[in-house]
């Protein structure tokens, strides 16, 4: 045999060696050649050639096609369809996007199935969501971003957040994930340990984290307590984020607890100092302060004076003239000067006057309104005082209800004026 003569053996062996491959088959490929939007590469073993487009490169997005592949290089490659007809020249379109792709979703189904969480970076935020990397695209619904109302979801762009798996249908590229999941589990690890060491009366450090029209909710580690609006400070707030701002460090004292519905009751105003602590330098008798009438009755108005501080304007003392109401010459809201006419701390009273700060009109009568408005005798038992001495009221004009049960702290005297005084020198 001539030494160029070709062994047919040898050519047989070769030709059986050449692999036929189809469409889903996991190849190898060889770089040939590099182009700005593809790879060309021999498919080992067969002695054909295939394309990878640029898009079926890398499932994370790629800015230079030459920092992911080199010619010479090897790489694991699938077969997603036939380009070429000639059987011997005949080209392949190849992925490897698709074979990381497969290994992604059978990597989150092993998760799914153990209850794991993932990480994955937020990379847009689309109508009802966010859009999530984890290798492969997954969707967050905007019910399942936070455990509250989130308005703004723009501020999650860019994070890399943790998430439960949901939903994962790798046939139908389905990936559903929960970021709420994540941070209820959470708190309900930190909110039992926190109930564990806390009680009513504790004063604790906290953050704001968030911010409502009836109060604030303090992050205490992991656990957010209510401070409702009437408990942020001793002065009128209108609404919290008048004096408290997010993220801003508050000291809590704990109200109340309640394991069950998971609430935790807090207070600002109770860590600061009591408002009527010194009363007696900061609102002295004869003192003239500036306040804010607050609340109306029949019988008088109560000023706001300080901070948390209120004094009662016995209608006898708001003006010279006789008025029927105090609501006739006052409305809540209206700014005040008054005087103070007495102290007492440890009832938490003050008695002011707005009259005594005018001069009486030239001429008029020196006479209270006490006497004006104080109760009148019954004519019913024809002005005698049988009825008292049959056990019935003996003519006496009754109390009203709200007044003797009146939580403002002053007495029947105080709400009465002189009227009771004077009314016992009528039975004598």
């Amino acid at each position: 045999m001539s030494e160029n003569s070709v062994n047919p053996e040898t050519m047989a062996d070769a030709l059986n060696s050449v692999q036929t491959v189809n469409v889903g088959d996991t190849v190898k490929g060889e770089v040939l050649a590099i182009e700005d939007k593809q790879l060309t590469v021999g498919i080992q073993g067969t002695g054909v050639e295939g394309v990878v487009p640029l898009k079926e490169l890398s499932t994370q997005p790629i800015e230079d096609i030459h920092e992911v592949a080199q010619v010479g290089d090897v790489m694991d490659l699938v077969i997603i369809s036939k380009i070429g007809k000639d059987k011997e020249n005949g080209q392949f379109l190849l992925s490897k996007r698709r074979l990381e792709s497969k290994k992604v979703w059978d990597e989150l189904k092993a998760k799914s199935d153990a209850g794991e969480n993932i990480t994955a970076p937020v990379t847009s935020v689309v109508k009802g969501g966010l859009v999530v990397n984890a290798g492969v695209r997954g969707f967050v619904p905007a019910s399942m971003v936070a455990d509250h109302f989130v308005e703004d979801l723009k501020q999650y762009q860019g994070q890399e957040l943790e998430f439960k798996i949901i939903e994962i249908e790798p046939l139908d590229n389905r990936l559903i994930l929960s970021h709420r999941a994540v941070l209820e589990a959470q708190k309900a690890e930190a909110r039992e340990e926190i109930f564990a060491k806390i009680q009513p009366g504790d004063v604790l450090d906290g953050k704001v984290a968030r911010l409502t029209n009836f109060g604030a909710f303090v992050d205490l580690g992991g656990v957010d307590g209510l401070v409702h609006v009437s408990q942020i400070s001793f002065d009128h707030v209108d609404k919290p984020s008048d004096v408290l701002k997010v993220g801003q460090d508050v000291k809590v004292k704990v109200l109340n607890l309640d394991p069950e519905r998971n609430r935790i009751s807090l207070s600002i105003k109770d860590t600061l100092p009591e408002p009527w602590d010194g009363i007696e330098d900061k609102a002295p008798v004869d003192a003239v302060l500036t306040g804010t009438v607050r609340r109306l009755t029949n019988f008088g108005a109560f000023v706001e004076v300080l901070p948390g501080v209120e004094g009662l304007v016995h209608i006898s003392q708001i003006s010279h003239e006789h008025i029927g109401t105090p609501a006739d010459v006052l409305k809540e809201g209206q700014e005040v000067q008054v005087k103070v006419l007495s102290v007492d701390p440890s009832a938490h009273r003050l008695g002011l006057s707005i009259k005594a700060l005018t001069e009486a009109p030239e001429g008029a009568a020196e006479e209270d309104n006490s006497n004006n408005s104080r109760p009148r005798r019954s004519n019913n038992n024809g002005g005698n005082n049988r009825g008292r001495r049959n056990g019935g009221n003996g003519g006496r004009t009754s109390i009203p209800a709200e007044y003797q049960q009146d939580d403002s702290g002053f007495s029947l005297g105080d709400i009465l004026g002189d009227a009771l005084k004077d009314a016992g020198q009528d039975d004598k």
